[in-house]
């Protein structure tokens, strides 16, 4: 029996060529969507779930309120780590990492090396990161030892063994190796390239609740044990109050987050960026639909094709098929469509993963397909559309009458039409919501790389530092305006796109303060950047020398008006006024245009900016931007004169200013792509359906043209129907689009207003695609000799 089942299946198929290509070309398409998508979430879902202790591992979170204003932070001071494992029972170890790039030497080779970590010498007792070579109880015992990655010793030492080799660290430090690691895996929030012991930091034998720039991470006894040690943790801070100098209704508390919750749930990022649960919705949901526009294309071409195989049905019913085995035999074709495709898919999936990494960021490979979670997915909704494409047709087939079939009096049932029409109108509300929100994504993000943020953040080079070009930085600036191409030449902490909160801020008379981000800076920061200031001027060579590296400081300060606002002043009345920034006394000199330094998502807040001596940050060289290879030549000439320690390695600031962006352009590109194949996937379907109706209706047809009916009459006639269809579904979709698109915007401090024609516009795409469509098969028809389709009466 079913090896009669499969003859007839694929005899079916062979039959139906046109109708079979639709069906396995648009589930292969889907599918392939659908896999894609799932690689994403699955890598998502998948973040440190390799450690094998990962269940009793938490991070360590600060909150502390100074002056009533609450500040929260993935960051710690030294102390956390010993006096948790000291005073909780709960604990049984802990380890802390602290990101510091570096550069790096070995012989004649220099590179900049950006994941440079610092960790205690349990985390690799702690982690599961494994060791190639090593102990890890004695790899980061000690000071000044360092293990590297696979990847990075073969970088600097090719196939020769690196352990016990010695690398040259800032061109100051001699770090010995002491291990070789695999390389972290990409679904990992620590990634590093080495791991040097945290025993060679000056504060590795201070314990400091402040100074908070390290990442802690406990391992519990129990995994329930985060709760009974989270509801101990207020007491404690409380008990040590007087050591950690927090008086008042002010605190300083922590927090503990499960290593599983902290990409996908925390509102913290660590050493990574976070993912986004929101996007994991968003990108689910996208599957789903894309996956139903692919079935409901299966379900409307396989029941509108049912009358063609109505007779066979009559038959086998007349010479005793059962209703059960007519239903396992079309269950079966739907099977073998659905398995077809399936192979197919997945050749897309890797053929297009490529792509796919690109589109998403992700560093996925071909072997994800092999993954428990990417296999259980397949074989799951493989079966699901199986049956639920398959169940529909097989129970239409299955009942159909073989006397009326036999007969020729079988027709379509209504409910079988209305069926039809409604998955048309369900494809295309689809469709038409992604290409709406599709739109509505790029038309932000447009917005965003419009929006004037403040200052001139063009042709603007960042360059990194360290001690020995601080030291030099004078020397550099002159050397580096001797070039033409060169305007000007700054000295930052950190960049306007990275600018740190924690300081407090008040007038002197005042007894409560405010928290505010702060930038130190060199003099010609504010004309470097080009920030407009509505009052005031800015920092000059006079403010400079008031600097006393051995006393006492008079600071220049340059407010933005939501500082100076805050502060209850306009900008004219803060000029000469005193202002004291935490330990820094000084006097406020201009008041800055606010100009945005945090993502469009917040609202530009208070900012002071203050004249210092810089001893850690990024130069900034502003170039006039015409021969940018010539000037980029040039200050590498410069640069390897007089800092030939350090490679010459720079970005650029706008470069910097889009990356806040990336999560945004993913969404909007992805977006863009699968709305592209919603739309695709619909016409195919409509294709199909087209050449179904204009087949069924070619007598009808062919009598109306001897009656005198013209091309464009015949076209309407076939055409007016279905895009009726495609109108009532723009008009479901639009509301369902405004709807989501309005609460994504939300997240925007500074957004765009939906605008109705970006609705009309979709609307009129998805008619003008929907109608070109099955113009194709009706002007076929239309053009025919009804002679041919009449004389078959």
């Amino acid at each position: 029996m079913f090896r009669n089942y499969l003859k007839t299946a694929f005899r079916n198929l062979w039959r139906n060529k046109v109708l079979s290509g639709i069906n396995i070309l648009g589930l292969s398409v889907g599918l392939a969507a659908c896999l894609l998508i799932l690689v994403f979430v699955g890598d998502e879902l998948s973040y440190d779930r390799f450690h094998q202790q990962g269940d009793r591992i938490v991070r360590v979170t600060m909150e502390a309120s100074i002056n009533g204003e609450i500040m929260k932070t993935p960051v710690t001071g030294t102390k956390v780590a010993p006096a948790f494992v000291r005073d909780f029972p709960e604990v049984e170890g802990t380890v802390r990492v602290y990101n510091a790039p570096k550069v790096v030497q070995y012989n004649d080779k220099l590179f900049e090396e950006q994941r440079f970590l610092y960790a205690d010498s349990t985390f690799f007792g702690i982690f599961s990161f494994a060791l190639q070579q090593g102990q890890a109880a004695t790899v980061l015992a000690g000071p000044n030892k360092v293990v590297l990655t696979a990847s990075t010793a073969r970088k600097y030492f090719g196939d020769d063994n690196p352990v016990g080799k010695i690398l040259k660290i800032n061109n100051t430090k001699d770090y010995l190796v002491t291990g070789i690691a695999a390389d972290a895996p990409a679904n990992s929030q620590i990634k590093f390239d080495f791991i040097a012991s945290f025993a060679s930091l000056g504060v590795a034998k201070e314990e400091q609740w402040w100074s908070a720039n390290y990442i802690t991470y406990l391992l519990l006894r129990r995994p329930e044990a985060i709760a009974s040690l989270q509801s101990k943790i207020p007491a404690y801070m409380q008990a040590h109050a007087t050591e950690t100098e927090v008086t008042g209704k002010d605190y300083l508390t922590y927090h503990l987050e499960p290593l599983r919750d902290v990409h996908l749930h925390s509102e913290l990022s660590g050493l990574e960026p976070n993912g986004d649960l929101k996007y994991i919705y968003i990108f689910g949901l996208i599957a789903g639909l894309i996956l139903v526009i692919a079935c409901t294309n299966y379900v409307n071409l396989t029941t509108a094709h049912a009358a063609g195989r109505a007779k066979e049905v009559g038959i086998r019913k007349v010479i005793g098929a059962l209703r059960g085995q007519l239903f396992r035999q079309f269950i079966g074709e739907s099977f073998m469509i659905t398995f077809i495709a399936l192979v197919i898919g997945l050749v897309l999936v890797k053929l297009l993963l490529p792509v796919f990494n690109s589109l998403t960021g992700k560093e996925v490979t071909s072997s994800v397909l092999q993954s428990p979670f990417t296999l259980v997915s397949v074989v799951f909704i493989t079966f699901l559309i199986s049956v639920l494409a398959g169940s529909f047709p097989a129970l239409a087939l299955a009942n159909f009458k073989p006397v009326a079939v036999l007969k020729g009096s079988f027709k379509s049932s209504g409910t079988g039409i209305w069926l039809r029409k409604g998955l048309i109108v369900f494809q295309f509300v689809i469709s038409t919501f992604l290409i709406v929100s599709a739109l509505i994504v790029q038309q932000q993000l447009q917005y965003i790389q419009d929006k004037k943020i403040g200052y001139n953040n063009q042709q603007v080079l960042v360059l990194p530092t360290d001690e020995q070009i601080l030291n030099k930085f004078k020397l550099l600036k002159q050397a580096f305006k001797s070039n033409p191409a060169v305007k000007n030449v700054t000295l930052a902490y950190e960049t306007p796109t990275n600018i740190q909160g924690g300081y407090s801020y008040k007038k002197p008379e005042d007894v409560q303060s405010s928290m505010v981000k702060a930038l130190p800076v060199e003099k010609d920061f504010v004309q470097t950047l080009d920030i407009p200031l509505v009052a005031g001027r800015g920092f000059n060579a006079t403010d400079e020398k008031l600097l006393q590296p051995d006393g006492e400081s008079e600071y220049a300060f340059i407010l933005n008006e939501s500082a100076v606002k805050n502060l209850g002043w306009t900008p004219a009345e803060a000029i000469g006024k005193r202002l004291e920034l935490q330990s820094q006394h000084g006097i406020i000199k201009g008041v800055a245009q606010d100009f945005h330094f945090a993502p469009l998502h917040e609202a530009i807040g208070p900012l002071v900016i203050f004249l210092d001596d810089v001893r850690w940050g990024k130069i900034l060289v502003k170039i006039n931007g015409q021969d940018v290879a010539g000037t980029l030549a040039g200050l590498e000439t410069t640069w390897k004169q007089l800092a030939p320690h350090r490679p010459f390695t720079y970005n650029f600031l706008d470069e910097e200013y889009g990356k806040l962006y990336g999560a945004e352009q993913r969404i909007g590109q992805t977006f863009a792509t699968f709305a592209f194949l919603a739309i695709l996937l619909a016409c195919l379907g409509l294709f199909g359906l087209a050449a179904f109706t204009t087949t069924q209706r070619a007598k009808e047809i062919g009598v109306r043209k001897v009656l005198g009916a013209s091309v464009p009459n015949i076209l309407t006639l076939i055409s007016k129907d279905f895009l009726k269809l495609v109108a009532l579904a723009n008009i479901i979709a639009w509301p369902l689009a405004w709807y989501a698109m309005h609460r994504w915007l939300e997240d925007f401090a500074y957004r765009i207003t939906i605008n109705p024609g970006w609705f009309i516009l979709a609307g009129l795409a998805a008619l003008i695609i929907a109608f070109a469509t099955i113009s194709f098969q009706a002007l076929k028809v239309a053009v025919a000799n009804p002679v041919k389709a009449l004389k078959q009466e």
